[in-house]
């Protein structure tokens, strides 16, 4: 709960804001009407977007995860992955892993987060894990083929000796890193370093034969092209991509050509691991072959699937909300967990018993808590962040404390990646509380579409009937937690076939899927949109923060990348605000089953890019000293002024207190706060009004602005290099210009308050009436500070040059305008003058003439 001293901040804020805009319109003076008309409009805005921010946080609750009793009732021992008792009673879940292409997402990232989902601390038998290769890459097939292979050696390994994190980069680098030996929670301290020893010499040549792929697919293909003389179907005369058993690969060959290039090429499914069952398989002792002694280690490995869903021209595939529902589609046929969680390529799993953790809240049996639990949303935590965060890539203020006040309404919003959601609330059931039952005329327990006839389903599902026929199953979950232990599917032809049939792009025509079915289309943040509509429809969701960390990801540490991954996130937050999925627009049913606040809060996550409108127009209005001049002549947006500043100030400094007292009860830092405050300034200056833009065009009926995908570095932990060194690149984008105009404007207003200053000889009241607009360029200036370190690339390693550079700025910028004063001002001082008085060689009768 909020402290007595925050809701009295508040309420004091609250009363100062509205006494300020009485004021306002009772004392309409000013040099410029048309912008006190604008300032108006953005004072206004700006007190309504912190009303609208405060509301949704007046009941923030932090709950905690009690896996040791979620493990008394589903999983005691003798039924965990190192015993060899019965099967444990936890329910299954289908994880799903997105990416797209293996150099903009490296590969050895993906692996490495497959890899520790393979080893994660949950019943083999219980989870699947499913990849998804949007672009049906060669490289990415057969690196899931070697990474299942290197699985068989690290996923014992981590059972046998409770190793964290369970990638192996994250897991061996942070060892190297940090210098300190990890505490032993292991069974066999003793075999431990030798074993550690000979996985990280596996791990090694690993890492070299998925290097080796993108020189030896190409070379191989060659060979088989060759081979054949030419005389290969290589699909529309384009040179084929073979793989290693000699067939032609059917996704994106290496030179594109007739449906096998990026948005052309035929559905690929493939089973890499076979389910393996509910009963523990004990591994061998040691041997010549492997020294490694796992003769008490369950050596099991999960399911494992890859998918390339169907691409044709003419189609919108939907990026990563149609990728996600095509694996809901394929992994519904094969395991039908009742839960699925999903990852980007570049998250891991960093505590293996983040799953576990998540059960807590899904199978919280306390006043049908559980069942109403659409998904649990867990914070996104970075590992290649630089200490300071100079980019504000840990987000720490929007995960720790807007979320966390988001737990006491509905719960958070869904932030794209890990994140465990209940299978029937995709697919569209009604939460519990909300349910028809018979006696109502209404549908039974389930969900509302589960139940209808065949002609029914095929409308809302599509036209695959054993696919429909999983649906009914996923909606008994909702009472039966998985306690049946999934039976391992048998993939035969006709399964095949029909696992290729719902991968395909043509079949999601004419049904609700994107819709009021799995996640949503059609908008950039299909994320924050489909955790709407679980809320709309009456379900809930938790946060869920753990120690240690549940997943780690890698943040864009290049400037520009950062705030192309704003723009692409405020955009699409400013197409929901526009479009159907507006949170203003509930009505009937949907207006009853969502919590107000709850709304209140959407609201606000979508439309805060607007403000930034308001905030530019402040930025700039520094204007107003370069071009009055005089000793006497001011210019005023609002008279008096003295009160304006008054108002401003107060009404700013609460603000500054209310957030310093937020991050008290969210557990942040002061330099969490600092770096977000920067980064909302820099946000607000160039991004968020390009949003702005983008939706605009969008709203009549212009494409918008391209959303650039986030590239992400390679990865070179294993070698010697710069730290952090892709933070000091420079990557110009027009992105850029916006930001670089305001820092212009308020280092020249300091530099011609200061040459007004000389050339007249401002007297103290002068000085005193200037401090006010001076201080706001100098806040604006420091609140732009990591901007400015960014854009000097490899100079902004000695962070006092920048200093030093204003400083200079300044000076030349008060020099140019006394000289231009003298010229052209009666009663100004010439810059010998200022020179003299400045050396103390003029005499005071000089100065006053």
């Amino acid at each position: 709960m909020w402290s007595r001293d925050n809701v009295l901040l508040n309420l004091a804020r609250l009363v100062l804001i509205t006494h300020f805009f009485i004021w306002r319109t009772r004392h309409r003076d000013s040099d410029s009407m048309f912008l006190w008309w604008i300032t108006m409009a953005g004072d206004f805005w700006f007190g309504l977007n912190w009303l609208l921010n405060q509301a949704s946080k007046m009941n923030p609750i932090r709950r905690i995860p009690n896996v040791s009793l979620l493990n008394q009732h589903f999983d005691p021992p003798g039924c965990t992955d190192t015993g060899t008792g019965s099967s444990s009673q936890l329910p299954a879940v289908d994880v799903f892993i997105n990416t797209v292409d293996p150099v903009d997402e490296p590969i050895i990232y993906t692996m490495n987060a497959v890899l520790s989902i393979l080893a994660t601390d949950y019943p083999a038998g219980r989870h699947a894990t499913y990849f998804s290769d949007d672009g049906a890459s060669l490289v990415h097939y057969e690196a899931l083929q070697e990474t299942a292979r290197f699985a068989a050696l690290w996923t014992p390994f981590c059972r046998k000796h409770r190793v964290e994190p369970r990638a192996p980069e994250s897991y061996f680098f942070a060892a190297k890193a940090d210098g300190a030996a990890q505490p032993y929670a292991g069974d066999a301290p003793g075999e431990f370093v030798a074993d550690r020893r000979r996985v990280r010499r596996e791990y090694e040549e690993y890492k070299a034969r998925l290097a080796a792929l993108f020189t030896e697919i190409p070379q191989r293909s060659d060979f088989f092209e060759r081979r054949s003389g030419g005389k290969g179907d290589a699909g529309g005369g384009g040179r084929a991509t073979y793989m290693a058993d000699g067939r032609q690969w059917p996704g994106t060959w290496f030179e594109p050509a007739e449906n096998h290039r990026k948005g052309q090429h035929a559905a690929v499914v493939q089973v890499m691991l076979n389910h393996p069952g509910d009963k523990p398989q004990l591994g061998a002792a040691a041997s010549t072959e492997l020294p490694l002694n796992f003769s008490a280690v369950d050596v099991r490995l999960p399911m494992l699937v890859y998918i390339a869903r169907e691409k044709r021209p003419g189609y919108d595939h939907q990026k990563k909300a149609g990728a996600m529902n095509a694996q809901l589609r394929v992994s519904a046929l094969l395991t039908n967990a009742p839960f699925v969680i999903n990852f980007d390529g570049d998250h891991y799993i960093n505590n293996s018993q983040a799953f576990r953790a998540a059960m807590c809240f899904m199978l919280d049996a306390r006043d049908g808590e559980g069942e109403g639990t659409a998904f649990v949303q867990f914070p996104q935590r970075f590992d290649d962040v630089d200490p300071t965060d100079r980019y504000c890539n840990h987000n720490r203020v929007f995960f720790d404390a807007t979320l966390l006040g988001l737990n006491g309404l509905q719960g958070p919003s869904y932030v794209g990646t890990g994140c465990m959601f209940r299978r029937a609330a995709l697919y569209g059931a009604d939460p519990p509380r909300w349910r028809r039952t018979a006696g109502d005329g209404g549908e039974d327990g389930g969900a509302k579409a589960m139940a209808q006839d065949n002609s029914d389903a095929c409308r809302r599902f599509g036209t695959s009937m054993p696919f429909i026929n999983t649906v009914p199953l996923a909606a008994a979950s909702l009472q039966d937690y998985g306690a049946v232990s999934p039976s391992p599917p048998v993939v035969d032809g006709r399964v095949a076939a029909e696992l290729d049939y719902v991968s395909t792009c043509a079949y999601e025509g004419g049904t609700a899927w994107g819709d009021g079915v799995g996640w949503v289309y059609n908008i950039a943040t299909e994320d924050v949109v489909t955790g709407f509509r679980l809320h709309r429809a009456g379900w809930r969701s938790h946060y869920c923060a753990t120690e240690p960390d549940a997943f780690r990801g890698t943040a864009p540490l290049n400037l520009t990348e950062r705030l192309y991954q704003i723009l692409r996130w405020s955009g699409g937050s400013l197409d929901m605000f526009m479009s159907r999925n507006c949170p203003l627009l509930l009505a009937g049913d949907s207006w009853r089953r969502m919590h107000p606040m709850q709304r209140v809060a959407y609201t606000n996550m979508t439309i805060y890019p607007v403000c930034a409108t308001f905030i530019f127009c402040y930025d700039l209005l520094p204007l107003m000293w370069l071009f009055v001049s005089g000793a006497g002549n001011e210019f005023y947006v609002q008279k008096p002024f003295q009160t304006y500043a008054a108002y401003l100030f107060a009404g700013i400094a609460m603000m500054e207190l209310s957030g310093l007292l937020e991050i008290q009860w969210a557990g942040l830092s002061l330099l969490d706060w600092v770096r977000n405050e920067q980064f909302y300034m820099i946000g607000a200056t160039g991004v968020y009004p390009a949003a702005v833009l983008h939706s605009l065009l969008r709203l009549v009926g212009l494409k918008g602005l391209p959303f650039k995908l986030t590239s992400k570095p390679p990865q070179q932990s294993g070698v010697s290099h710069e730290p952090f060194a892709e933070m000091y690149e420079v990557q110009w984008a027009p992105l850029l210009a916006p930001t670089l105009l305001v820092m212009a404007v308020n280092a020249a207003a300091i530099g011609a308050a200061a040459g007004k200053a000389a050339a007249f000889g401002w007297s103290l009241p002068q000085v005193a009436g200037a401090s006010g607009g001076l201080l706001f360029n100098v806040w604006v200036l420091a609140l732009l500070y990591p901007f400015g370190l960014g854009v000097m690339g490899r100079w902004s390693k000695r962070p006092y040059l920048l200093f030093l550079l204003l400083v200079a700025a300044l000076a030349a910028v008060a020099s140019v305008y006394v000289a231009l004063l003298a010229a052209f001002a009666p009663g100004a001082r010439s810059p010998s003058q200022v020179v003299g008085l400045l050396l103390g060689s003029a005499s005071p009768a000089s100065w006053r003439s």
